[in-house]
């Protein structure tokens, strides 16, 4: 993909496993295929946007239309970052990164999911753990902060390795349903005691001014 006039096609973070890049056509297709396969089980609902509800033709379709809102709507003062996750040459899942007036808060939000048949493998801490390298190191923030269900454990464990600590509860309405979330916020301090993944970023200087720092 050209870099010429998004140049966020040129940013890569890599992680000894792992390869996070902004999709190109044939990765998000790649990517919509992941959804389309499933990424919970589906009497379980982990999100608060039931996005991943409907046919995997439905699935798939949300995970193009995300991605490339994302890009649409991108201003230096509201962005969302979302990444294709790349293990041993296959695509994953997705990892997003998301702020408001980053340069005024330097404080952002991260999401992600994985593909069913890849979980269980710590993936997801290590493609979480590259996004916060983003955030910290190279963006310079100060928080990072982040959600779960309170019975989805799983993703819970990863906060926690990764040194987030609890920032209150919400309640949200899911699929009709009352669903209790838990905020979590990981701090400078925090995130540098607990990162042990080494993570590499190349081709950030050329974003920066999108970025809006």
């Amino acid at each position: 993909m050209d870099t010429q006039f998004w140049p966020l096609y040129g940013l890569r973070i890599t992680t000894p496993r792992l390869e996070l890049r902004l999709p190109d056509d044939e990765l998000l297709a790649e990517l919509s295929a992941v959804a389309a396969d499933g990424v919970h089980d589906e009497a379980s609902m982990p999100f608060t946007v039931p996005w991943t509800d409907g046919t995997p033709q439905d699935r798939a379709r949300a995970t193009f239309q995300h991605l490339l809102g994302t890009i649409a709507t991108w201003r230096p003062e509201k962005w969302t970052l979302s990444l294709a996750v790349r293990h041993e040459g296959k695509t994953v899942g997705r990892q997003d990164f998301m702020t408001d007036d980053f340069a005024v808060t330097r404080e952002g939000e991260t999401g992600s999911w994985l593909g069913r048949g890849h979980q269980g493998h710590g993936i997801g801490t290590e493609m979480r753990a590259a996004a916060l390298h983003l955030a910290f190191e190279d963006l310079g923030a100060r928080h990072v902060t982040s959600a779960a269900m309170t019975d989805n454990p799983s993703s819970l464990r990863v906060s926690e390795k990764l040194g987030y600590r609890p920032d209150g509860l919400e309640v949200h309405s899911v699929r009709g349903e009352a669903r209790t979330v838990r905020r979590l916020r990981l701090t400078r301090a925090d995130w540098e005691a607990k990162r042990t993944v080494r993570v590499e970023v190349t081709g950030l200087e050329e974003c920066r001014e999108l970025f809006g720092i």
